[in-house]
């Protein structure tokens, strides 16, 4: 591919990506930081877990975004009683034609293209874990026989951080097969006038499909070859060094604060995010300044605190943000 041809490829990608984002923006009022994270989960093929208090539409960003990508989708409501079997299906006997009965297997909602975890750390460890082998395989094991999802595949979940009673928190090893972890802010006065006016009166809004599966699968691709230059790539691995304790970059915050840092999948997740990041601004390879964008979003949920830092209540992004300002993007004055 020629430099003209990568110039066009990336100009085409980006206004097909700002057309998404306005198309999602017909229903959703604000959040514009939420939905790009949210569309760059999308472009990566990661998973994304959103979390706020309820009534900040959520529901509504995912249902959306899912109509405008012209992609299947399911809801599944996680509450204590359910079971992997909702989720994955299970076998039911069923009559033939010719007469006789057989079993036949019947899917479950995780056979689509997005699928919504309501509320997940409402479930039991035993159900969510039913979503593990869907998130980081794109394949579930049901009736005795592996079966591969439809492609593109993502599950974008949503937990709320006030009600902590009768909620199962999700383990490390599910947490950290989400990319991002995205966190959901209150409206502004001017949002929640818009969405006033948007949902009290007689007209409702819908999206319109912008993309398609086969689209999204070659701008995926596409995104994955931007190139990175290697002093950023190499800044991503120091930013994740020190977030655990016992490396020499580590801050004051992490030695005192910080249990475990992040995993190598948070590595890959700050990259890759950067580079969908720089894509969607126009721009042709990631910058350090991309880096400290995503960051937070990648490893806010892979960054684990210690007791002494949960009964404190520190903030995990203050922990992340003293990483991105304390490491410097010069590898000679990291050493120094």
């Amino acid at each position: 591919m020629t430099i003209a041809d990568t110039q066009a490829h990336l100009e085409a990608l980006q206004h097909r990506l700002a057309d998404l984002l306005r198309e999602v923006q017909t229903v959703i009022v604000g959040q514009d930081d939420v939905l790009r994270g949210i569309i760059t989960c999308l472009l990566a093929g990661g998973h994304g877990l959103l979390e706020g208090v309820p009534g900040l539409g959520k529901t509504l960003m995912i249902r959306t975004l899912a109509a405008a990508v012209d992609l299947s989708f399911a809801r599944i409501q996680f509450t204590p009683d359910l079971m992997p079997a909702d989720i994955v299906g299970t076998s039911v006997l069923v009559d033939r034609p010719g007469g006789g009965r057989e079993l036949a297997f019947q899917p479950g909602p995780i056979f689509n293209h997005i699928v919504l975890a309501d509320e997940i750390n409402r479930a039991t460890p035993k159900t969510q874990s039913a979503l593990l082998e869907a998130m980081a395989e794109g394949q579930v094991t049901a009736a005795g026989k592996t079966r591969g999802l439809p492609e593109p595949f993502l599950v974008l979940a949503t937990q709320n951080p006030l009600e902590m009673e009768g909620t199962y928190p999700l383990p490390e090893a599910q947490l950290d097969r989400f990319l991002f972890k995205i966190d959901v802010p209150f409206p502004g006065e001017r949002e929640l006038l818009a969405i006033l006016d948007r949902t009290t009166g007689t007209k409702s809004a819908a999206a319109r499909p912008v993309l398609d599966g086969p689209t999204l699968l070659e701008m995926r691709r596409f995104v994955r070859a931007v190139p990175v230059v290697p002093s950023v790539a190499e800044y991503v691995v120091r930013v994740l060094r020190a977030t655990h304790p016992d490396d020499a970059r580590a801050t004051d915050l992490v030695k005192r604060y910080v249990r475990f840092g992040g995993s190598p999948r948070g590595a890959q997740a700050v990259l890759l995010a950067a580079r969908i990041r720089c894509v969607m601004d126009g721009r042709k390879s990631p910058s350090i300044d991309d880096v400290r964008a995503v960051a937070p979003s990648a490893l806010r949920h892979r960054v684990i605190l210690n007791f002494e830092g949960e009964a404190e209540g520190i903030a995990i992004d203050k922990v992340i943000g003293q990483v991105l300002t304390g490491v410097p993007a010069d590898a000679d004055k990291s050493r120094s």
